[in-house]
């Protein structure tokens, strides 16, 4: 019998706060759309890379979110997330998160024993064969041969879950949320895989609320997805149905849900997904990630001088560094570099017209996607120039605000939790 967690609500939004300079202004995006009916859990997440690129630590990220949360009287649900941590990461974030992403991508595809996936094969008879999921047109395709493959491929990375959900639990006991990513890998999972997953995590006993998997076409930070939307329709409602099928079959918690990673500003997605769950009753968590940090950027430019002054600056750096700084994202970006404004250009542009190059309104001719990502991956930049970043952020906290607020709230809660809104 799987122990009973911290229940995570139906629906739930990850937001980043690099510099935790901004989390009244994103709380007063779910303040709005709660207003509007609909609540959903706002969490804070930041991972141990960002965490080392900025030199802060995870407690800063529940003092700023706990201080808005008083400061605004939010009356719902609202989490701490230990973002992409790994065993030995995880130790840092146990006194101040109550919701842990699981990073296995890693030891995806690392072959297990064959004596292993054999005892898997016989464990699972019921899957060495098709399986019929409800909300599935047709039925899962396995096999024996088939389901061989799979718990060879990710048998491995579900057993790491395990080793590091018995550790959280040691320290923390059931008082949390566990998520499993896969989702930073080079292959999508599919359907039938995700039903062995969830199988495999369940055998695990890992108490499961949200799973995030790699779903096919492009998910690059910042800008919206890339790929073939049909395609992404069936695998999505597909992967909703397996969810469910594995939450009957396998005990699994009932507030299992699907988790969309780099989610931020996947504007052609948000209409399929809000159809899917308004379907099937899921729920679903969406990952930002950065984005409140290009809020920022905006902000600072829309308030002109030394704002404007040190966003181009920032920009300028990173134009000459891209190769330095989109290293450790480059199977989340796609960057034309010939397409990027030299910072002679950027340099004679003023606010408005640096913010509507980042600013993400497709309509909007000069809304630049390449400058957009760069600057995305760029915050470590801002990092290094220490208070002089945040003091301006401070002296200009409400047109920075009202980016961020706005952002979050028109362009993603809107769009994908109000019935008949567009992006």
């Amino acid at each position: 019998m799987l122990p009973v967690m911290l229940t995570l609500p139906r629906f739930s939004f990850g937001v980043g706060d690099r510099f935790a300079h901004e989390a009244e202004a994103q709380l007063a995006a779910f303040e709005r759309l709660s207003a509007a009916g609909v609540v959903v859990a706002p969490v804070w997440n930041k991972s141990n890379r960002e965490h080392s690129f900025i030199s802060s630590e995870p407690a800063s990220v529940r003092a700023a979110a706990a201080k808005a949360v008083a400061a605004r009287g939010w009356p719902h649900p609202w989490f701490v997330d230990a973002d992409h941590i790994r065993l030995d990461t995880v130790e840092r974030f146990l006194d101040s998160s109550d919701f842990f992403t699981i990073d296995v991508a890693d030891s995806i595809g690392k072959p297990a024993a064959d004596a292993d996936v054999r005892a898997i094969v016989a464990r699972h008879p019921e899957l060495a064969r098709p399986v019929a999921v409800p909300g599935v047109a047709e039925a899962i395709d396995l096999s024996e041969e088939s389901l061989t493959t799979i718990a060879r491929k990710y048998l491995l990375a579900c057993r790491e879950a395990g080793e590091i959900h018995r550790h959280i639990r040691s320290r923390r006991g059931d008082d949390v949320v566990i998520e499993v990513s896969m989702d930073e890998t080079d292959e999508p999972q599919t359907p039938p895989e995700l039903l062995v997953i969830l199988a495999l995590l369940a055998d695990e006993n890992i108490p499961l609320q949200t799973i995030a998997p790699k779903f096919t076409g492009r998910f690059n930070k910042g800008v919206d997805y890339v790929g073939d939307l049909g395609r992404f329709e069936r695998e999505f409602s597909d992967d909703v149905a397996v969810c469910g099928f594995a939450v009957d079959r396998y005990g699994l918690p009932g507030s299992l849900k699907l988790s969309v990673h780099s989610g931020s500003d996947k504007f052609s997605l948000y209409p399929i997904i809000r159809r899917t769950l308004t379907a099937s009753g899921a729920g679903v968590h969406l990952k930002t990630a950065g984005t409140t940090w290009l809020e920022e950027m905006i902000g600072l430019a829309e308030a002109g001088g030394d704002g404007l002054a040190l966003a181009q600056e920032i920009y300028a750096y990173a134009f000459d560094h891209v190769d330095e700084l989109c290293g450790p994202y480059a199977s989340v970006i796609d960057i034309e570099q010939k397409k990027l404004p030299p910072p002679s250009e950027v340099a004679s542009w003023d606010g408005p017209r640096f913010a509507a190059a980042l600013r993400h309104v497709s309509t909007n001719p000069v809304f630049n996607p390449h400058m957009r990502q760069l600057v995305h991956v760029s915050f470590k930049v801002a990092a290094r120039q220490g208070s002089r970043y945040t003091d301006l952020l401070v002296a200009n906290r409400d047109i920075v605000a009202k980016q961020v607020t706005e952002n979050i709230f028109e362009r993603h809660l809107r769009p994908l939790f109000l019935p008949g809104q567009k992006p």
